[in-house]
């Protein structure tokens, strides 16, 4: 009898969606569109590296 397989606990994180050119209006706005999606990148490229330290066999 095989067991059921289990959910992952621990998915590969997914990158933020970039915004399209015309999501920044260039009046300045603080966040910008374009400083939101870089720091949502960053923290993405942050959780990517802890889980490739957790999953080597995913690099």
């Amino acid at each position: 009898m095989s067991s059921p397989k289990l959910p992952d606990n621990d998915p590969r994180p997914v990158p933020p969606e970039s915004p399209l050119p015309s999501d920044c209006c260039d009046s300045g706005c603080d966040p910008c569109v374009n400083d939101t999606y870089s720091e949502e990148l960053q923290y993405y490229r942050e959780q990517l590296a802890k889980w490739l330290e957790r999953h080597p066999d995913q690099a």
